[in-house]
């Protein structure tokens, strides 16, 4: 049992954070500084994002003096400004390493810093950026595996670490036509929106595991699923993966899903 010195334990999420020029759309600022209102602030911050896969499971740098991780093109050049020097979380990254199997490799990358899957939605929710934050690989793309995995990380919770998973809803960007923040959402966006958050409330985890065979809009809303893939991390980190979580932003964005959980 924790002491009441203890740090309260925080839920894992699952955030659609979207590209750096999300943090220009009024609602969705407003919507994750409501979010980060709400939780008790955290020891450390755990993320896993859409924009690293690397096998084995790799952890990235903590040296706050490591540069960001800009892997995105054609924006401008603000965006590629942006500096977010939040304290590296080297304690973090041996508990982590610390929490895989005996004899299952893990990398390091003492040069990869958070991507814009980490620290745009970081600048909003933590603009101070005073709490160590580590970003780990999606080692796999597999969700049973990627459920393992939040398993395994769950316990630092206990600790006082909030395990994000930072994806998008709805990510079909080779199929957008209109690229206005406020488009209305294509359809395969709004179908697969629409049955996402009816099998979140229904805490149906067979069918989110199975989402590719099961979800409409497929493989529009997701012609790769890499954006999908961070939701089962979160999962696996929650008390309860066929529970019926929080759903505390939903709504597009020049089409996409932003629908984002808080999971106990």
């Amino acid at each position: 049992m924790l002491s009441s010195n203890s740090p309260a334990r925080p839920p894992a999420l699952f955030l659609s954070h979207g590209a750096p020029p999300l943090v220009d759309s009024p609602t969705w600022v407003h919507q994750l500084e409501n979010l980060a209102g709400e939780l008790a602030r955290p020891t450390a911050i755990l993320i896993v994002s859409a924009h690293w896969e690397a096998a084995p499971l790799t952890i990235g740098s903590t040296d706050p003096r490591t540069p960001l991780t800009y892997d995105f093109g054609g924006f401008p050049e603000k965006y590629y400004r942006v500096q977010y020097r939040s304290p590296g979380a080297p304690d973090l990254a041996r508990r982590v390493a610390a929490m895989m199997p005996d004899g299952e490799p893990i990398a390091h990358d003492p040069d990869r810093r958070l991507d814009h899957g980490a620290y745009v939605p970081m600048t909003v929710m933590y603009p101070e950026a005073d709490i160590p934050v580590l970003q780990i690989s999606l080692p796999t793309l597999d969700p049973e595996r990627l459920l393992e995995l939040g398993r395994r990380l769950k316990p630092l919770r206990d600790e006082g670490v909030l395990i994000i998973g930072s994806g998008f809803t709805t990510h079909g960007l080779p199929f957008l036509r209109d690229w206005r923040p406020e488009a209305a959402p294509p359809s395969w966006s709004a179908e697969f929106d629409a049955w996402a958050a009816e099998r979140f409330a229904a805490g149906d985890v067979e069918s989110l595991i199975r989402f590719r065979q099961t979800a409409p809009g497929m493989p529009y809303a997701h012609p790769t699923i890499e954006h999908f893939a961070p939701l089962f991390v979160a999962l696996g980190a929650s008390d309860d993966a066929e529970q019926r979580p929080d759903q505390v932003i939903d709504g597009f964005w020049m089409g996409l899903s932003k629908r984002s959980l808080v999971l106990a």
